[in-house]
């Protein structure tokens, strides 16, 4: 037997998938990649110098910055996604800058004019500072996926360190991935459209303001919580009564919620005549199909 190997399979740099809408669980498989990783555990060949590793950058107001990629991998179909959370060396305040947003060093935070101001219940046992841009939802989705560790104990801390964080210094949360305190986070993939020069494209999107425990989703199979009705009640719920996947429906469907396509159902295939934003269908004022 002879063999005649001249070429390698190649890797495509951009792979081609089916773009996902909905709920889907999954697990943390890599955090901010470099080429090598790409490589190796995403199946994506990139240049080394590719701007897809380039996770350091300049805010407008010439603040130091992070951008913080999770890839995810569905349980089910093994389907990858990226959901990405931007950090800003700025202090968090109100748009009137009458409060500061602070946060604890097990990643909750509150808002108030001052430390004084702060709720006994949320600084009790815990250091406290005032929050940068980006760290609520950043911690968000630690909570959720390293729901393992108790957070009652005052011993536990989750809090990175901020100046080795703005030099890109991941490796105290790289080490958790398959930890023993992770677990799968049950996040909602979405679709953005981006018209310009009327040219339309719709990208791949993963909502990064709220998430839910492994599990969640058998939920949303018995109730439609894309319902108006549905969601109407949940509104008038009591904080105090509201169950954890209630409280991302109220979140996701909010004022300050997801602005993409979604639906909130399990994941399936994106089909673009669901778009209102993205389909060629006229909307009529008689009878309109959306």
């Amino acid at each position: 037997m002879a063999l005649n190997l001249e070429k390698k399979r190649e890797k495509s740099q951009l792979p081609e998938f089916t773009k996902k809408v909905g709920l889907f669980e999954a697990k943390v498989i890599a955090i901010n990649p470099d080429a090598e990783e790409y490589n190796d555990v995403l199946g994506i060949e990139i240049k080394e110098d590719s701007k897809a590793v380039e996770y350091l950058g300049t805010s407008q107001d010439g603040n130091k910055t992070l951008r913080v990629d999770f890839w995810l991998q569905d349980i089910k179909t093994e389907d990858k996604f990226k959901v990405t959370f931007f950090l800003e060396d700025k202090e968090r305040t109100n748009k009137d800058e009458t409060k500061n947003q602070y946060i604890n060093d097990i990643g909750s935070v509150c808002w108030a004019a001052d430390e004084n101001s702060i709720p006994e219940w949320f600084a009790k046992g815990r250091d406290i500072r005032q929050a940068y841009v980006g760290e609520e939802d950043f911690y968000g989705f630690l909570r959720t996926w390293l729901s393992e560790v108790d957070y009652k104990d005052v011993n536990n801390v989750l809090m990175m360190d901020w100046k080795k964080l703005m030099k890109g210094n991941l490796s105290d949360l790289k080490s958790q991935i398959d930890g023993a305190y992770c677990t799968n986070v049950v996040a909602l993939a979405t679709i953005k459209t981006v018209i310009k020069d009327e040219e339309t494209k719709e990208y791949q999107g993963v909502y990064n303001r709220a998430f839910m425990y492994s599990g969640a989703i058998k939920n949303f199979n018995l109730v439609d919580y894309g319902s108006e009705k549905v969601i109407s009640g949940l509104r008038n719920k009591k904080s105090k009564d509201l169950k954890s996947h209630e409280r991302f429906v109220l979140n996701v469907t909010g004022e300050y919620g997801c602005k993409d396509f979604y639906i909130l159902k399990p994941a399936k295939d994106y089909n673009p005549d669901d778009n209102v934003v993205s389909s060629d269908k006229v909307i009529s004022d008689e009878g309109a199909d959306y």
